[in-house]
Formats: C-alpha cells, structure tokens, sequence
C-alpha cells in the first residue's frame, strides 16, 4: 500500500445549493396500484419461507426469511404478493423481487405496536433494520458501542435536498429519534448537521449542532471524519470501526415516529431532479414504481433520456420506469438524453485532471490503466484502490470521458470477490 497523505490541498468548488422547504412544499405521491421490494437473496432461499403468490399481507407486517440470520422484511402497502421472482441487482447481487398487487385502503399489522415489553435493541433489530433513509440501520448496530453518531441534515451527493427538506420540516421528529438513539447507544456523543443559516433552531433543543457550508465532496463520511475528528479512516476499513458512525436525518426522524406513533414507517422522502435542473422533494410509499412520480411530476421521458436513482456524482442509472424507491432511495435524476454525456472507449491522454481532485490523492491516471486491464490485485497494492472515497469527481472532470468510477466500483467488487474465494478455498 502506497503511504500518502489521505487527503489533498485543493478542493473542488463545487457548493451545494441554500434551499428553503415547508411541510407544503413536499409532493405527496398517490398510493400506487403496484408496488415491489428487492430482498437479499435467492428466489430459493425466499420460496419456503412465508412468500406465497397469492397471499395476503397487511401494511407494516414483518416476512422473516430463513438462513438462520432472523432476515426480514417489513410490507409497505396491504397488498396481495402477485409474483416472486430472481433478479440480478448492481454488481451482480442476487435479489428477489417481491411484486404486489396493492389495495386502496391500509390495514395495519399489530406485531410491532404490541411488542412494547420487548427489549429496545431486539424490538429495533427485528422491526427496524431497515429504516427509510437507512437501509443497513442493522449493520450500524453491530458496532456497539459507538462514541460518537453524526446525523446528517444535509445531503452528501451534490443537488440532493432530502435530508435538509427532513431538517426543516421534521425537526421534533429528528430529536425524538436522537433520545432512542441514546438509549440505543448510551453515553454515545451525538452531533446534528445542518446546513448554515439553518442552525440556530436546532440549537435550542440542546443538541450538538454542527452547522456547515461545504464544498463537494466534503459530507462523504471519510471525508468528513478528517475535517470533524482529524481521523483518516485506513484503507478498505469502515468509520464505524474508528467509532464514529452515520446516520441520515430522515432514518433519525422514522426513528423517532416509529416509537410515538407504534407504526413502522413505509414512506420515503426523496428529491426529484428535473431535466431543467429544478429540485422538488416529494413523499413516496416504498415500493411505489419511479413512473408513479413522473406521472405525478408530469414528466415526460424519451428515448435517451437517463433514470439516475441517486445524486448526479454517486447515483446510479436504471433501465426501466418500473423499479421502486426503496429505503435507502433518496433522488430521482432525469437526464434529458439529447444534452447528457456519453461515456468514451477512448484511453487516457494524461491531462492529470483526475489526479488535481481527489480528495484522496490515489495517482488515478495510473489506477485507471490497470483497472481497464483487469489487474485487480495490482490496483490494490501499487495505486490505492481501497482508499477511493467513491465520489465520482474523477468521472466528472475526465475530458477524454472515460467511466472512472464505474472502473474503480467494478474493481472493488472484483477484488472483494477474489479474497472472498480465496478465503473460502483457504
């Protein structure tokens, strides 16, 4: 491994926008007729386990699934389960899907309201692993104890609002989460981030409150560990395992709602970034099919257009109107095709714009070269491919338009998956 600073002297100028938000500022998105859920796993391992077609579940009941790791999931609408079927998700993840065929009225499941006796961290592990805007709340608790959780109130990629639209519309929601937080966590140090000018609010409830105004990439969490904590976080290891751990204001929020309330929540917030470039943030059941917000929205798409479930530095494109927002769903991107960029076979020409912005100072025009030749190991060892902090600006700024961070996430996955066989040889 290449000893380097982690971090760089230059920082891109890229500032994210001030935007104001009121409750009725947020667009809520009609119950959906259909509806469908991607769960971990084969179709196999899912079939004998309480998923049948033509079975009937209620809003919020939990279908545990076997592997002897307790595996759940919570149903968002009162439905009929229509179809089951195996789906290869992103780098090659094997997922069921999960279709249903939703009803016009809720009726809602009684487990998790009448599981009060039952201790906090069981309650929460069996009902709320998953929670919009954390979709791995689970993987978060097994790092106890934690010394210090930061919740963001403001969005890590570029143009995305949700967080902030949480901050300022749910508030009292976000501080209820924090004391199940404390109680979850114990004396764990709690630090709220807003966005500045929004701060003041926030600090009469007598939270630590960290108001920022930065530049992309600086939210990404091992960025912001070095700039909050002075830490940098050693390559291919997690911030949680430096004690620090993050979690989004709207899971803060469904946190604390779900524990007032004695529902486990099903909507999720997220923002829908226009062709023109305007933001509206709107309120979706999970589940819900992207072309249930476009019709909404009334946005139309054509051939070309791009569907980008995520910001324009991070998200990732999708090929069909039908996939849903899930729980860790945050923005919606619709790219109008006859302006967007088109990826290039062409090799580097060297220009080292790739090199002046990354935050993590990885020689990328080297990384590049043996990533197109498959030479996982190599770009571990020789260039630091475990220190990339996944921002994309590599991408962004490539003037030859070569897809660097798809080269760098295919690389890891192809690494991870080479140690996992070796291991399992071993």
């Amino acid at each position: 491994m290449i000893n380097r600073s982690f971090f760089s002297l230059t920082k891109p100028n890229m500032a994210y926008p001030a935007l104001k938000f009121d409750r009725e500022d947020v667009v809520e998105i009609p119950l959906p007729s259909k509806a469908q859920l991607y769960v971990n796993g084969s179709y196999a391992a899912a079939e004998g386990n309480g998923f049948r077609v033509g079975e009937r579940v209620k809003t919020g009941q939990r279908i545990g699934l076997s592997g002897g790791g307790g595996e759940s999931i919570v149903s968002p609408v009162t439905a009929s389960i229509s179809e089951i079927s195996s789906f290869t998700g992103y780098m090659g993840q094997t997922l069921t899907v999960v279709a249903f065929d939703v009803e016009n009225k809720d009726v809602w499941d009684d487990e998790f309201s009448a599981s009060k006796e039952m201790p906090l961290l069981k309650r929460i592990e069996r009902f709320l692993g998953c929670l919009p805007g954390q979709a791995d709340f689970s993987s978060l608790l097994g790092f106890l104890p934690l010394e210090t959780i930061v919740i963001y109130g403001i969005d890590k990629d570029f143009l995305i609002s949700t967080n902030r639209c949480v901050v300022q519309t749910r508030l009292e929601d976000i501080l209820q989460g924090i004391e199940v937080l404390k109680k979850i966590f114990g004396e764990c140090r709690m630090i709220l981030l807003v966005p500045s000018g929004y701060g003041l609010q926030a600090e009469r409830t007598g939270v630590e409150v960290r108001a920022l105004n930065p530049a992309y990439p600086e939210l990404l969490p091992k960025v912001l560990m070095h700039r909050l904590f002075g830490k940098e976080v050693p390559a291919g290891s997690r911030c949680e395992e430096l004690g620090v751990g993050f979690m989004s204001a709207e899971a803060a929020a469904n946190l604390g709602t779900a524990f007032t309330g004695s529902r486990i929540p099903v909507h999720k917030m997220l923002t829908v970034i226009k062709k023109d470039g305007s933001l509206v943030n709107v309120r979706a059941r999970i589940g819900t099919p992207v072309r249930e917000i476009l019709n909404t929205l009334k946005i139309e798409t054509r051939s070309g257009d791009r569907l980008v479930l995520g910001g324009p530095m991070t998200g990732l494109s999708v090929y069909s109107e039908e996939t849903p927002v899930l729980a860790d769903t945050d923005a919606l991107m619709i790219q109008d095709g006859r302006g967007a960029a088109r990826f290039s076979d062409t090799h580097c020409v060297n220009c080292g714009e790739c090199v002046r912005v990354c935050p993590a100072r990885i020689p990328v025009n080297m990384l590049i070269r043996v990533l197109e030749n498959g030479m996982y190991e190599e770009a571990v060892e020789t260039y630091d491919l475990l220190s990339c902090v996944e921002c994309g600006l590599c991408s962004f700024v490539c003037i030859a338009r070569i897809p660097i961070f798809h080269y760098v996430m295919l690389g890891k996955y192809e690494y991870d998956r080479m140690k996992t066989a070796e291991g399992s040889n071993g």
